[in-house]
């Protein structure tokens, strides 16, 4: 017999008829996702090569037209007003509409590789990768402002609060190495984002599924280091006692997501401690590797050494690494002097991008890395600023290109093409939920078995649902 007065409501449930409210109490922990870590690995909906993915996110715009696009309309008509452009809505309809002028690329483009494929002459790195990329040309973002645009990219919602691409992922496979986060944000040294932590949160999914930002430095997570004055064996013994205090109210309680969440962060700090500092430390690696990635170019080696990082962490079998580039005026955001801007920002990326390619596919992890390069809209082919003698261009939601590499990419392919002034997609726009689709698909992810309780409704990536790209798969 045991004293009514000392049991819990969980105990009671699973002792009181047959143990019925304990099954039912079961499910609601299993719906809730509770208990256990939620980040073990977990299996996928189908088999797939990459067990990781590395974003890289341009934030600001990227001019299509300035990196892959050929299109000789604009050297043709440089300098003149564009036609209008048909099947547009919104600003690009009146900036089409409105006094312009077309803008050349600021450098030529050139085919490479077996695929043929243009590039930039700035990017002369990334264009000895092309037979290994796999294009998608017109895909549409529901949105012409960057913010709604950025989380739209990056969350698959333009509006704040829904969980990012990186949270959905490591919900739906957990992650490989438990003594590092499953989801990790490599930001921009000069400042954040757009949209803030918001882009790589977990929005409705429990807590534990958030990406952690790394920082640069030898301290790449703020307070993770222990003080000099605490031992290990001491902290290792307060967390204990945390940790029982923390599950001794989780258990009397089923929507405990934030605090198993907090419970989980407090271990993977402590197990941080000696797993983080060796992951940064970038001194083993060769002066090769480290000229690969552009680290002997004060220009290239901020986002040369996010793109040597991420492949140092997916090495170690983090789940997912976002790879912010461009903050501040440093934006690809280039309303005015494409002339003098998309070179410099061209360099900042060329040796990261390309060397992280070559090098994940030197040591043979390029096929179950799952790398993909997008930003949250493209650009216009024209100027409305007609004053000035530095042109810029605009914002173009219907322009983006995507590219992606490795896993079951189909490496050399193309999907999708532009019209003839690079505004918009020649035939039917893509929606980038289909882009989030094929990433999902890549990873081994269905997307409509992929879904979250939330508010009544089962919430997935892709929304209404997107439409798996198959002709860039292999």
């Amino acid at each position: 017999m045991f004293d009514p007065k000392l049991i819990s409501r969980r105990r009671m449930l699973f002792e009181s008829y047959l143990g019925l409210g304990g099954l039912a109490f079961a499910g609601i922990a299993s719906a809730a996702g509770s208990r256990g870590n939620p980040l073990s690995p977990k299996p996928r909906h189908f088999a797939a090569k990459a067990k990781s993915c590395i974003f890289l996110f341009m934030e600001g715009g990227v001019s299509q037209m300035e990196l892959f696009e050929h299109k000789p309309a604009l050297l043709k008509y440089a300098g003149q007003r564009m036609p209008q452009a048909r099947g547009t809505t919104g600003e690009i309809a009146t900036f089409s509409a409105a006094p312009n002028r077309v803008i050349p690329p600021v450098a030529p483009l050139r085919q490479h590789g077996q695929s043929g494929r243009w590039i930039t002459d700035l990017m002369p790195s990334l264009a000895s990768t092309v037979d290994d990329l796999a294009f998608v040309h017109g895909v549409k973002v529901d949105n012409n402002n960057h913010g709604p645009a950025v989380y739209h990219s990056l969350t698959g919602n333009q509006f704040p609060g829904s969980a990012s691409i990186g949270a959905w992922v490591t919900y739906g496979l957990g992650t490989e190495n438990q003594d590092l986060p499953g989801f990790i944000v490599l930001g921009d040294h000069r400042g954040s984002t757009i949209g803030g932590a918001g882009v790589w949160g977990n929005g409705f999914l429990p807590a534990a599924y958030q990406g952690t930002i790394f920082r640069n430095g030898a301290a790449p997570i703020v307070d993770l280091n222990r003080p000099a004055a605490i031992s290990a064996s001491d902290q290792r013994s307060e967390l204990d006692l945390l940790k029982w205090f923390n599950e001794e109210h989780s258990g009397a309680r089923t929507n405990t997501s934030e605090l198993e969440a907090r419970i989980a962060s407090y271990e993977l700090a402590f197990r941080m401690q000696s797993k983080a500092p060796e992951l940064v430390d970038l001194s083993k690696e060769s002066e090769a590797t480290r000229k690969l990635y552009g680290l002997d170019d004060p220009i290239a080696e901020p986002f040369g050494r996010q793109c040597l990082m991420a492949r140092r962490m997916v090495e170690r079998g983090v789940r997912y690494v976002l790879c912010l580039h461009g903050a501040g005026g440093d934006r690809w955001d280039d309303h005015g002097d494409v002339q003098g801007r998309v070179p410099k920002h061209c360099r900042e990326v060329d040796k990261g991008v390309a060397g992280l390619i070559k090098d994940l596919k030197s040591r043979g992890l390029l096929e179950e890395t799952l790398v993909v390069w997008a930003s949250e809209m493209g650009r216009t082919p024209f100027d409305n600023n007609l004053v000035t003698d530095k042109p810029g261009r605009d914002h173009n939601q219907y322009g983006l290109v995507v590219w992606m590499a490795g896993g079951s990419v189909k490496a050399g392919s193309t999907f999708g093409e532009t019209d003839e002034f690079s505004v918009r997609a020649a035939e039917d726009p893509i929606p980038l939920r289909d882009v989030h689709a094929t990433l999902l698909q890549l990873l081994g992810l269905d997307q409509d078995r992929l879904t979250f309780l939330h508010a009544g409704r089962y919430k997935k990536l892709t929304d209404i649902g997107g439409r798996v790209i198959k002709e860039i798969i292999a």
